[in-house]
């Protein structure tokens, strides 16, 4: 035991004093972090810029009184909500023509006498500006006046025609998993928890191949295979980098948290979207039985391989069902449930990522979960066991070049 606690802390230090370890983890946030300040000071700029030659636009929602000439005869009443000085009646165009170039009024509208027929409805402006003049407030007010007068003063059943229809959506899906499908987080959280568990497994589980491949070609890991046996070397590594790679990603969020809050924004989501706390449970079993499985599988690939160039092609194939869920994130977020959902977030290998991608999006039954929590568990122990075996001096001093077969080969212990 005390011989995995130094190669945990053997590990651990290497890998958190290295400059590209601390660039990653400090250095990228801390570039976000000015690139964003540069950019929000750019657009102030550029906004303080675009006053000063057009002027500072009115505040939004500010009105301007406005005139009207109802050729039609529509307007009877002015409802109780629109501002009684809000507009004024003419009944001459070359009268309100005046009184806007007075400056009475900013601008004054014209109701046709065939307007029932055509819906038309004209602006007169002194001037246009698509900045400054629009007159957009007080033209939803007219419109909103002439739909009241249109409907016989009924406001309430003028705004019923606004939004004539309050559709709830349901399905036969348990409660919990209803939500509505034309909000953008129903698919932007699964999305997000999906690219998340993906970067930070693969991320971690990388540094190992990185470490074990260095130190076959700097001849450190013979050295280390005199003083200690292949399952605690295998186990240190795992565990050093593993919090390493948790430290990084700690910094990672905790610099975008930071930011976030010093911009003004927040993390609520709306009801029925929030995640619970079981989910960031479930967060923490799935990354470490993830990372165990993927990193152990790397640090094996970095045992067979004479050099870290040649690991890339069978890199891929091993990670290969990692990328699955990515191939068919719009299947697992628009149908959790599904067989194809089910399947993979039970399969060891791509459950890491699957199941997160389901408990995001919610109604996941509670068994399930702890099989698959259950099953990775036991593909990490085989994993460990199997990959323990290849730091052996034949394996790793035979400079045989790397293949899938051989690789399969030596995970049954055929090598």
């Amino acid at each position: 035991m005390n011989k995995t606690l130094l190669i945990i802390k053997k590990e651990f230090i290497t890998t958190v004093t290295r400059r590209s370890f601390l660039f990653a983890a400090f250095g990228m946030p801390l570039i976000g972090a000015l690139l964003l300040a540069v950019v929000s000071m750019l657009n102030q700029n550029s906004s303080d810029a675009l006053e000063n030659i057009i002027g500072s636009p009115e505040p939004a929602g500010a009105t301007t009184k406005s005139g009207y000439i109802d050729q039609a005869g529509l307007i009877q009443e002015i409802p109780g909500d629109v501002p009684a000085d809000a507009f004024v009646a003419y009944t001459d165009s070359e009268v309100a023509k005046q009184a806007l170039l007075d400056g009475e009024i900013g601008a004054y509208y014209i109701i046709p006498a065939d307007y029932v027929e055509t819906g038309d409805l004209i602006l007169v402006q002194e001037d246009f500006n698509p900045i400054t003049s629009s007159d957009q407030a007080n033209t939803q007010q007219m419109r909103w006046l002439i739909r009241v007068n249109l409907l016989g003063g009924d406001t309430a059943l003028a705004a019923k025609t606004s939004n004539p229809a309050y559709i709830t959506a349901t399905t036969l899906a348990p409660a919990d998993q209803q939500r509505d499908s034309d909000n953008p987080l129903t698919f932007a959280v699964p999305y997000a928890t999906t690219i998340a568990f993906y970067v930070v497994i693969l991320g971690s589980s990388s540094l190992l191949l990185n470490s074990v491949t260095k130190e076959k070609e700097n001849r450190v890991i013979e050295i280390l295979m005199v003083s200690v046996n292949s399952r605690q070397l295998l186990t240190g590594k795992v565990v050093g980098l593993g919090i390493a790679g948790l430290i990084q990603t700690a910094i990672w969020v905790g610099t975008g948290y930071t930011i976030l809050r010093l911009s003004g924004g927040t993390l609520d989501f709306p009801t029925g979207y929030d995640l619970p706390v079981s989910f960031l449970v479930w967060g923490v079993v799935f990354f470490l039985l993830g990372y165990t499985v993927y990193a152990s599988l790397m640090a094996g690939l970095g045992a067979l391989v004479p050099s870290l160039r040649e690991a890339s092609q069978v890199t891929f194939l091993i990670i290969f069902p990692l990328i699955i869920p990515m191939f068919v994130i719009s299947i697992l977020i628009n149908d959790p449930h599904g067989t194809l959902s089910t399947v993979l977030s039970l399969f060891p290998l791509t459950a890491p990522v699957t199941m997160m991608t389901r408990l995001s999006a919610g109604g996941v039954p509670f068994w399930q979960p702890f099989l698959a929590a259950g099953l990775l568990a036991l593909t990490a122990l085989f994993v460990i066991r199997a990959v323990a075996g290849f730091f052996d001096a034949q394996t790793l001093l035979s400079g045989q070049a790397i293949s899938l077969k051989r690789f399969l080969n030596a995970m049954l212990g055929r090598a």
